[in-house]
């Protein structure tokens, strides 16, 4: 499962605009929906403050 480090999170977007999947919403940090998640790591590679992990 991707997890979000909320400390590290600058809520940027780049996140929801590469997830294949739309599971990623972003206000204050970004908030993954495991629903619809598919463990891509579109988002993990994307995210330019590493906030993001599998």
């Amino acid at each position: 499962m991707v997890t979000v480090n909320e400390s590290e999170c600058v809520a940027c977007g780049a996140c929801v605009d590469v997830c294949p999947q739309s599971a990623i919403t972003c206000d204050d940090v970004a908030v993954i929906d495991a629903s619809k998640c598919v463990d891509c790591g579109a988002c993990v590679d994307e995210c330019p403050s590493s906030a993001i992990s599998e």
